[in-house]
């Protein structure tokens, strides 16, 4: 392999980044990672190096790192531009590479062309988290151009591990199913999604770590794996052991309409097919592919969910929602 990198991660226990940290690791470079250190659900590797500090405390981050220099610096923690403005004042001449996940919802929705490509817009009117991310990125354009900054943008679209059951619901989907209850599926099912395991996830991001080739690029790191909706909930149903499941479709404006902290995440992005070209992120990372599909990883994540009732956490409002919704369609 390359030489021992130093790399930072800024944020390192969560859904996505548990799974590079630990690759990172494996693969011999010294890790660090700056976070709260607050992650009961995920426990960092003992060979981590670990900081304490707010990721939004731009203060407290630089009081932790002292003049410590990294080969790269990952960031997981930012969403806002303003932070990322800070963000390249602090490591400017300090890192070789600063890497900032963004997020492929900022792709124009809907989408004009399809595979989605790098190039796509960013223009995505429904979702504010997904407008920020595309204001981070420009920040981040500005000082590539202005400045040479050494910056590389990564856009992961629906990334997921074991402890995130990718439906509008999650458990409270699952728990619904075992119930014998309906269970809503937005819209008529047949959109494709990408879901990419946050193992598979890692190789390609820990490819692009202190890759000279990726400073000043965008790369979306997505799998080749994309089912239906219809598809991803029956996967659900018969890994929690529902042999015959009520689903019952209904339209994307009507469940927004009915819980509106559902309408962004389904209007700006759930709602439209998300199929990528990730060939660009081949090329720099030949391994990178689908490994783990759905209808295999959903076992592991029922059996986790099952293994800590604690997590077992039912949404209230769209469980009733739900009932309203199914209520309704059914006597339609």
């Amino acid at each position: 392999m390359s030489h021992q990198k130093s790399i930072l991660f800024i944020g390192g226990a969560g859904i996505i980044s548990e799974s590079s940290v630990k690759r990172a690791l494996k693969q011999g470079h010294h890790v660090t990672v700056l976070n709260r250190g607050l992650s009961s659900t995920r426990k960092l590797p003992d060979a981590v190096e670990t900081l304490v500090a707010d990721a939004n405390d731009h203060s407290a981050i630089a009081a932790a790192l002292g003049d410590r220099e990294f080969d790269a610096v990952a960031q997981f923690r930012a969403f806002t531009p303003e932070h990322v403005a800070k963000d390249v004042d602090l490591f400017t001449g300090r890192t070789g590479q600063y890497v900032f996940i963004s997020s492929a919802s900022a792709y124009q929705k809907p989408v004009q062309f399809l595979p989605i490509t790098e190039s796509t817009p960013l223009v995505n009117p429904y979702w504010q988290y997904s407008r920020d991310k595309a204001a981070c990125e420009d920040v981040l354009i500005r000082a590539i151009r202005e400045n040479a900054f050494p910056a590389t943008i990564v856009r992961p679209s629906h990334t997921y591990d074991k402890t995130l059951i990718p439906t509008v619901g999650g458990w409270t989907d699952v728990a619904r199913l075992r119930a014998g209850k309906p269970v809503i599926i937005p819209g008529d099912g047949t959109t494709h999604w990408t879901l990419t395991n946050s193992k598979d996830f890692a190789i390609g991001f820990v490819g692009l770590l202190g890759n000279p080739r990726a400073i000043g690029d965008t790369f979306h790191i997505v799998g080749d794996y994309a089912p239906t909706w219809n598809q991803i909930y029956s996967y659900l149903a018969k890994a929690a052991g529902v042999a015959n499941p009520e689903f019952v479709h209904v339209a994307s404006e009507t469940i927004a309409r009915a819980i509106p902290e559902e309408g962004p995440g389904l209007l700006g992005d759930k709602s439209h097919d998300a199929i990528f070209d990730n060939s660009k992120i081949k090329r720099l990372v030949p391994d990178f592919r689908t490994h783990i599909t759905y209808d295999d990883a959903v076992w592991d994540q029922i059996a986790w969910y099952d293994s800590h009732p604690e997590a077992q956490k039912i949404n209230a409002a769209w469980d009733s929602a739900s009932d309203r919704l199914a209520a309704h369609a059914l006597n339609v």
